[in-house]
Formats: structure tokens, C-alpha cells, sequence
């Protein structure tokens, strides 16, 4: 997988390259990661890449040209092969992790990252295949973004985790089958570990049993009841099989019989 990204601020990228998971996927030739300062595709004294709105308005606006110019050289370079030109933008489809599996997929992937009030919308229009963001929220600049994108979608690659089963037993994840041949995609079970006993709190007796049929339901009854709790909108793409549904029965009873606290 090679990353392009295109921003005015490469030296952002270096602490964030030289640490963690990136760096492995770099070092194993998993991933490479080209910046492309986007003042290099400038035609002025001044590397200008960015200019007042038209119709009047607070801040900057980044300029089409440098950036069509940044994208053109790059599809020159790679002679004629198609991949993604992504701008990050909080008006961009939400980064799942199914849309992370989709780009995982990808060979090469082009992120624009924008700055100041915003991207020239012929950008938007023109030129950029997809318009990715990553919450609902409003950044400074979309560096954090390209970063978040770079991370998440390296992590699918094979072989960058080096352990295929950390990656299918995550939350949200679907890129491998679950225990019973099911897609996850829905938040993980609880994980422990040394020592069983901390201050008095003690790691589930199951989890020590050995007994792995038991651990298997153990984990799959607190991933649901997890998602269950705290998003149950998931449930609604997960493929149920007759335990799960028993288990998601369970907790719905105990929840219409417990009892009501009044003040």
C-alpha cells in the first residue's frame, strides 16, 4: 500500500512515522508513505496555496490549482493506474471500518489534506474520487485525519498486525470470520490479564478454567451485552445465529424485570 499525502505541513508527519504501527508496516514494506508538500506545486514567488473566498466570508480558502497540479503529477508518475484521491473533509462519509476495509483493498490511496475555512469546492467536484471524514467534528486541518486514515487502514493489511485473529476479534471489525463463522462488527468482549487478582478485583473465573467452549460463549455473551448497552444500532447488520439471539432475549428480560428505583 502506498499513502500520498498531499499537505503544507509534511513535517507534521515525521514524529507520527517514526512510532508505532506505521513505522513497522514501513520498516516490513508493508506500507510506504510519500508527502508531497503541496507549496512545491506552486507557481509564485511566494508559494501562495491558499486565497481569500469569493462573496466575502472569515478565513482562507486552499486554491484549486496547486492541488489538481499536486494530483496530476502523481497519476503521471504512476502512468495511467487507477486509485483513490480522497479529500478529508467534515462533509465527507463517515471512516467506518467497513469504508477502512474498502480502502485496504486499494493498492494506493491519495489524501488531500485540507487547512483554513476549507478546499475549493472544484476540488470536491473535479477532481477528488471520495470526500472521507473522520467524525463529527471540525479539525484545524486534515493532517489528524490523514494520520487516523493512514492507521487504520494499514492495521488490515496483511501481515503489518502479524496476528490475523487481534484484527477479526476487534470492535466494529469485520475483516476476518468470528468464532462460529460469523462477521463481528460489533464492539469487543472485555479482555484481562496478570494478575488475576488486583486489589480484591478479580478476573472472571471463566477466563481461568481452561475450558475453551466456555471462554468462547463467555466472550461472545459480553460482546453482545456490550453492544447491546451501548450500540445497539450494530445489531442491526450482525448476523445472529439461535445463541445469540437467546443471549439478547436474556438481557432484555432481566432489563424489563429489574427493578425501579424511585427516589
Amino acid at each position: 500500500m502506498v499513502f500520498d499525502v498531499i499537505t503544507i505541513f509534511p513535517d507534521f508527519f515525521r514524529s507520527i512515522l517514526e512510532h508505532g504501527l506505521l513505522k513497522r508496516a514501513m520498516v516490513a514494506g508493508h506500507v510506504e508513505v510519500r508527502l508531497r508538500d503541496l507549496r512545491d506545486f506552486t507557481n509564485d514567488r511566494h508559494r501562495s496555496v491558499d486565497d481569500r473566498p469569493f462573496g466575502g466570508g472569515p478565513g482562507m480558502v486552499f486554491k484549486p490549482e496547486p492541488i489538481f497540479r499536486a494530483v496530476e503529477t502523481l497519476k503521471a508518475e504512476s502512468r495511467g493506474a487507477n486509485f483513490p484521491v480522497i479529500l478529508l473533509s467534515p462533509q465527507g462519509r463517515l471512516l467506518t471500518q467497513a469504508v477502512a476495509e474498502e480502502l485496504a483493498r486499494e493498492s494506493r490511496i491519495v489524501l488531500i489534506s485540507g487547512r483554513y475555512e476549507g478546499v475549493d469546492e472544484r476540488v470536491a467536484e473535479n477532481l477528488a474520487s471520495d470526500e472521507v471524514s473522520i467524525g463529527e467534528y471540525v479539525l484545524s486541518g486534515g493532517e489528524l485525519a490523514a494520520a487516523v486514515v493512514m492507521e487504520v487502514v494499514a492495521r488490515l493489511l496483511p501481515g503489518v498486525l502479524g496476528n490475523e485473529e487481534s484484527c477479526e476479534q476487534e470492535s466494529f471489525s469485520s475483516c476476518g470470520q468470528s468464532v462460529g463463522g460469523r462477521k463481528h462488527g460489533m464492539l469487543d468482549f472485555p479482555h484481562y490479564t496478570r494478575p488475576a487478582d488486583f486489589r480484591g478485583l478479580c478476573v472472571p473465573e471463566v477466563l481461568l478454567s481452561g475450558d475453551h467452549e466456555k471462554i468462547r460463549q463467555w466472550r461472545r455473551k459480553r460482546a453482545l451485552e456490550k453492544t447491546w448497552r451501548r450500540r445497539p444500532d450494530l445489531l442491526q447488520s450482525i448476523e445472529l445465529n439461535d445463541e445469540d439471539r437467546r443471549i439478547l432475549d436474556q438481557l432484555q428480560r432481566a432489563a424489563c424485570e429489574a427493578p425501579i428505583q424511585r427516589d
